[in-house]
């Protein structure tokens, strides 16, 4: 995780090439990749903060926090009025952890270890909750047309009964995992990690990366519409490829870190467990705020994204319900990432 600090130097170099008017596709570069060490930061503070905090107070902590980068970045999207960045956003967020980062896990943990194996309770219980919260999101999208035609404004409270709901049902997914029966699959007798850092140090720097993410999501969002016209990419694939790993790769690589020392329950509990809280919690969340900012934001999503998620969440249900994984089940679900980032490169704006 350290070699991503070499990132830093773009934090600086984002600020000032906003401020001299730089070229705007150096200036999103700048930006997206100076967010990136600042994610990481952002994580090990919160890291640091949940050990002194408890297993059980730490793991809401680390809940509450694990998408804060790219939760910010969305809020600046909003009230920049890109609402279909938002929602590409948090469709490339969930098939990012579903795919990409499982793949990947599974992928490399399999090549190193050959056949897995994880708490199959835990893991299908979390696949079930993906495919609820893709319900969740399909239907406001489903009967969405046929209800706009009668009344416009029932849109909006089917999107916003639907968001309370899916907060609520996080929620309880949260106090289950922390004071409900749990069953565990033994992977280490490690001793329990101690924080590195002081307590000072850790909410300074929390402090300060959440401030520098900030600054460096309004220039990004500033930067998105000329990056759009200049390259000829579309908000689509940046909001389903590109926005999603700069918020996240840094707990990605920690997903896959884990899988490599034969942590796979831990690092499906990364990967599954991120994806449901963008699901059940940043999405509907974000209808919240988008409400209060003046730019209402609809859980209305179009059938290439609904198509995506369908099939992302179908094929990792798949691999986790048997319990064990191998590096073939890695291969298969990044191939399926492949294709759908290729196919939303090639989609046109508008589609």
């Amino acid at each position: 995780m350290k070699y991503l600090m070499i990132l830093l130097v773009f934090v600086p170099l984002a600020i000032v090439a906003s401020f001299l008017g730089w070229s705007p596709v150096l200036v999103f570069a700048a930006a997206a990749l100076g967010v990136v060490p600042l994610a990481g930061v952002m994580g090990q503070a919160t890291e640091e903060l949940a050990l002194r905090a408890g297993p059980r107070v730490g793991g809401l902590l680390n809940a509450t926090m694990g998408n804060a980068a790219e939760l910010i970045i969305t809020i600046f999207a909003i009230r920049a009025g890109l609402l279909e960045l938002v929602k590409a956003s948090i469709t490339g967020s969930i098939l990012g952890n579903l795919l990409l980062i499982m793949g990947g896990s599974i992928l490399l943990g399999g090549l190193k270890h050959g056949t897995q194996r994880f708490d199959r309770c835990q893991a299908g219980l979390n696949a079930t909750m993906s495919i609820l919260a893709i319900i969740a999101l399909g239907i406001p999208s489903l009967f969405s047309h046929t209800i706009e035609v009668s009344n416009h404004a029932a849109v909006e409270y089917l999107s916003l009964g639907t968001a309370g709901a899916m907060i609520l049902v996080y929620v309880c997914s949260v106090a289950y995992a922390l004071f409900g029966p749990q069953n565990h699959v033994a992977e280490s007798c490690e001793a329990p990690e101690k924080p590195h850092w002081t307590l000072a140090k850790a909410l300074i720097l929390l402090l300060v990366a959440t401030g520098f993410i900030a600054w460096l999501s309004e220039i990004l969002v500033g930067a998105v519409e000329p990056v759009v016209k200049t390259l000829g990419v579309t908000e689509f694939f940046l909001g389903i490829v590109i926005i999603p790993l700069v918020g996240n790769v840094a707990e990605h690589l920690v997903g896959i870190q884990v899988a490599w020392k034969n942590k796979m329950e831990l690092s499906l509990s990364i990967s599954l467990g991120s994806s449901l809280q963008v699901a059940l919690f940043v999405a509907p969340l974000l209808v919240f705020i988008s409400l209060l900012m003046g730019n209402p934001l609809t859980l209305v999503f179009n059938r290439f994204e609904l198509i995506a998620l369908g099939a992302g969440s179908l094929i990792a249900t798949l691999v986790a319900l048997d319990g064990e994984s191998n590096w073939l089940e890695g291969l298969q679900l990044l191939v399926v990432y492949f294709i759908v980032a290729l196919a939303f490169f090639f989609l046109p704006t508008g589609a």
